[in-house]
């Protein structure tokens, strides 16, 4: 049992790292951002209202108008919501610069049963927020004030090092490409007095960079943070109170804002968020870099915001600077969505979507701009639900709302069986997010989160981290070389194929801001999960031995056969095994503080952290010296086959978990992760 616990434990650290703000995919992947790389939640699919296949266009698509509207999603919502234990939601259409419909659903507090307004009931969007930063960014660039193409140390009071001779450039981190790795340290709390101002967070938490800039989406929420902070030096002005200003105020978002806490006008007004409803509502979350995600704000707000965009009516920047926003596409995998500026691309039926996704811990959203067609759809939910049932809620919404109101075809090919067959078979393998730790502690998480693709007996390829993330199964079909198409959502995988291996992936869902590289063949899960397990179970029963054979020597009135050096590298083999014990222990126990409070990662326990990261070496360089010493001594004076070979099995352990020591950097004490 206790190790089903610290299993769920572990599980539930990585999806709660991921999740927040961003997880790794968006929409029907861990919701944009985090996350991310760890195994995916099941997901209840909700029942929806019938809609054709992928591809399929419906014949005579029924008008998008309320009444139809709301007919439509008050058959989908409540059951969605139910079905998955959400409290409530709130969804906006748009349409140019009119509201189609706004309506809440469920409550906005579950325990007085206060139902959700549309206009009156502030949701947290997560990294939604980001779209407001980007605008802010986009209007600094049509004021002469940033550059998109220029070195970012110009705008900082603080030195960003070059990566392979490269800076880092404003359009490097509005495409999600500036090469950091994964920071979450000081990222979200519901202690108000634990944030940092923005100036000294994004000096303080700056992560190493592992991509040369412009080669490798990884999604960053420090880069934002770091372009919220660039907007407040060109500007003059906090980034709380630009946004006010140059985008809260000419839209009329009077019920908006990114400061926290809650100004005092606006906290009666925000909902509550929730685990889901058998949990009890938690406290407001404090989102450390606060322009990647703490925006509070109703539907109807995010509607004012997305009719801007829609309609570029010159409120909140020139139109061809806003075209320049929403038209770019930067460089990607072959066919698969990519990123504009700050926004990123969905194509559903042969129709290109700008969008973003947004998670906080309780709080899971999405917002979808379909330009061509001059429509908008937002949802917010104040609640994870029942195995992650947000996510394939947002999945179902976002496919059934395109195939009823916006249908339309996507082409279709077929690649013969044979070479379909080999193809997934060269696809198969371990995979390693972009988006993740590779020099900090945290990349021991790696352990359990690689990404996996397996093939079937049918020689069709799963790829079991989208399973549950969308309304329902998926069925990969090879439509050309090396790309795949899911027949029931239209989405994609495609792959990199360089000399005959597969160097990298991803899928429609997460493309724009992560992929998948193989795992290397060190730290393939394959083989370095099975071995550390083993190994630990190893040094526990070498351990347990220790003083089991005592009593039992006592017992028996006899003593240790042992003598000299070949005793102390015993006691000491059997002393440092206990130690690694107490060392993995201790990481268990970091993992569940940090599952139970995710604000603990951002200090309260930084002694322990800094404690493991001792310990840790200490245990595992003592064992393998210590029982390479006895195993030596063993040979030396002849000792049974069995104590050699036990020596050898401790000393084998040893040297697998000395591995996951170095090759995770469970150890030092920088505490930028």
């Amino acid at each position: 049992m206790q190790k089903g616990i610290a299993m769920r434990s572990f599980r539930r650290l990585i999806i709660a790292l991921m999740a927040v703000l961003v997880l790794p995919f968006t929409t029907q992947l861990f919701a944009q951002g985090p996350v991310p790389q760890g195994p995916a939640p099941k997901a209840s699919a909700p029942a929806a209202a019938s809609a054709p296949p992928a591809g399929q266009a419906t014949r005579n698509p029924p008008p998008l108008d309320a009444i139809d509207l709301e007919t439509w999603l008050d058959g989908f919502m409540p059951y969605a919501l139910e079905r998955g234990s959400i409290a409530g939601a709130v969804v906006v259409v748009v349409r140019g610069n009119g509201t189609v419909l706004q309506k809440g659903y469920g409550y906005a507090d579950y325990a007085t049963r206060k139902p959700v307004s549309p206009d009156a009931t502030l949701f947290r969007p997560g990294s939604i927020s980001k779209l407001l930063t980007w605008t802010a960014v986009m209007q600094q660039v049509e004021a002469g004030r940033i550059d998109l193409d220029k070195d970012v140390n110009s705008y900082l009071d603080f030195t960003i090092p070059a990566f392979d001779g490269k800076p880092v450039t404003m359009r490097n981190i509005m495409t999600h490409t500036a090469g950091f790795e994964e920071s979450v340290r000081h990222l979200i709390t519901s202690d108000p007095k634990a944030a940092l101002p923005l100036g000294r967070l994004v000096k303080v938490t700056l992560p190493q960079r592992v991509f040369a800039p412009g080669t490798t989406p990884a999604y960053s929420n420090y880069a934002t943070g770091l372009a919220g902070y660039i907007v407040e030096r060109v500007s003059g002005m906090s980034f709380d109170a630009y946004v006010e200003q140059r985008i809260f105020a000419p839209l009329g978002m009077t019920r908006s804002s990114f400061r926290q806490p809650l100004p005092d006008a606006l906290k009666p007004l925000m909902s509550s968020g929730y685990p889901d409803v058998n949990d009890k509502a938690k406290p407001f979350e404090i989102v450390a870099p606060a322009p990647a995600g703490s925006l509070s704000s109703t539907g109807a707000d995010m509607g004012k915001f997305m009719m801007a965009h829609l309609t570029n009516n010159g409120v909140l920047m020139k139109p061809e600077t806003m075209r320049m926003m929403h038209d770019f596409r930067a460089p990607g995998i072959g066919p698969l969505n990519t990123m504009a500026l700050g926004f990123y691309e969905q194509w559903v039926n042969g129709q290109r979507s700008i969008s973003h996704g947004g998670d906080t811990q309780w709080f899971h959203s999405d917002l979808w701009l379909f330009p061509e067609s001059d429509v908008g759809l937002y949802i917010s939910m104040n609640s994870s639900g029942t195995e992650g049932a947000a996510h394939a809620v947002r999945s179902a919404l976002f496919h059934k709302f395109a195939d009823r109101y916006l249908p339309g075809t996507d082409p279709i090919g077929k690649v013969d069986d044979a070479t379909a067959r080999q193809h997934a078979a060269l696809l198969a393998g371990n995979y390693v997010s972009s988006r993740g730790s590779f020099t900090n502690f945290l990349s021991v998480l790696n352990l359990l989160g690689q990404s996996t693709v397996t093939v079937g007996e049918d020689g069709k390829i799963a790829f079991p981290a989208l399973d549950g993330l969308s309304a329902g199964a998926r069925d990969w079909v090879e439509v050309a070389p090396f790309v795949w198409r899911d027949t029931n959502t239209g989405e994609r995988l495609a792959a990199v194929v360089k000399d005959g291996k597969v160097v990298r992936f991803s899928v429609d869902v997460g493309s724009p801001f992560m992929v998948f590289e193989p795992a290397p063949a060190g730290l393939n899960t394959v083989w370095l999960v099975p071995a550390l397990l083993l190994a630990l179970g190893i040094i526990l029963l070498a351990a347990l031995a220790w003083p089991v054979r005592a009593l039992v020597r006592r017992s028996y009135g006899q003593k240790l056969a042992l003598q000299g050096r070949s005793r102390l590298a015993y006691r000491l083999s059997r002393g440092f095994a206990w130690l690694v014990l107490a060392a993995v222990a201790g990481w268990m126990g970091l993992i569940a503080a940090f599952s139970a409070d995710l604000g603990s990662i951002g200090g309260p326990l930084d002694w322990l952290i800094i404690l493991l990261r001792v310990i840790s070496p200490i245990a595992a360089i003592g064992l393998v010296a210590s029982s390479g010493w006895l195993l030596w001594l063993a040979f030396a004076s002849k000792r049974r086959w069995t104590a050699r070979l036990g020596a050898l099995l401790l000393l084998l352990a040893g040297l697998v978990v000395l591995w996951v020591v170095v090759s995770s950097h469970l150890y030092g004490f920088n505490m930028v992760y």
